[in-house]
């Protein structure tokens, strides 16, 4: 089984715009993302961006780059378009956050593997929440999934609830998972949820991976454990990156 990697990367963003080219070190982001993905197990990557000025910036370094259109929903999406763009046979998918430059390539290698598994037509990763404050923010996404390592819910509010407890002493209570935003999909599963109207779930939690599981289909899990990798979501986030990983 052959496997892509795409980073979609577009241009506009609200939190902080042009992100994809801000400079960390001597490199830009999106490079710096593509070069931790291709250390991985994928067959190939490939950029699937919405501007002229990532396409250029990718065809620079040397990167695969496709020209996406402006108007996708969600990076899954953009994915879907990439798969039909690039030349080559591919029978998954793995969409690496083009906003992760630190990721491990394990990671991808994980998913890697789970996507080449029969029972699986969707994989994503999560991680152990270790502290009270990830558990209260919103931008934390948890997940529950059943004893089978399939998805059950995601949301941004704290699941389970802990009935007779106060919130900070939860995580003595359960374990909480923290969903990370990388995803694998076998080529025909992508094409079908990328077609697939969005539902109140989703709408309710701005969460597309809601609409997969309103729609009947199965998303496996992995526990993974904590790494390095950093996401940069606003401007002070690049700021406040350490020194050390600027080299």
């Amino acid at each position: 089984m052959k496997v892509l990697g795409v980073i979609p990367a577009r241009y506009g963003s609200t939190r902080f715009p042009g992100k994809p080219l801000a400079m960390i070190g001597d490199k830009t982001m999106i490079h710096r993302t593509y070069l931790q993905a291709v250390k991985s197990s994928l067959d190939a990557v490939v950029v699937a961006t919405d501007d002229v000025r990532i396409f250029d910036e990718v065809r620079r370094f040397g990167g695969e780059v496709v020209m996406t259109r402006t108007d996708h929903r969600s990076g899954t999406d953009r994915c879907r378009e990439a798969l039909e763009k690039v030349t080559g046979d591919f029978q998954a998918v793995v969409n690496i956050q083009g906003d992760e430059p630190f990721i491990d390539p394990a990671l991808i290698d994980q998913l890697v593997a789970l996507i080449k598994r029969d029972d699986t037509e969707l994989a994503t990763l999560v991680k152990p929440i270790k502290e009270v404050e990830s558990l209260q923010n919103p931008n934390v996404v948890k997940v529950v999934f059943d004893a089978s390592g399939y998805a059950l819910y995601f949301s941004r509010h704290p699941i389970p609830f802990v009935r007779g407890a106060v919130v900070s002493d939860w995580l003595q209570k359960t374990s909480y998972y923290h969903h990370l935003g990388i995803y694998a999909y076998k080529a025909e599963t992508l094409r079908r949820i990328a077609s697939l109207p969005q539902g109140r779930l989703e709408v309710a939690e701005s969460l597309e991976q809601l609409r997969w599981l309103e729609n009947g289909l199965r998303i496996r899990v992995a526990v993974t454990e904590p790494s390095n990798s950093i996401a940069i979501d606003t401007p002070q986030d690049l700021a406040n990156l350490p020194k050390a990983l600027l080299s």
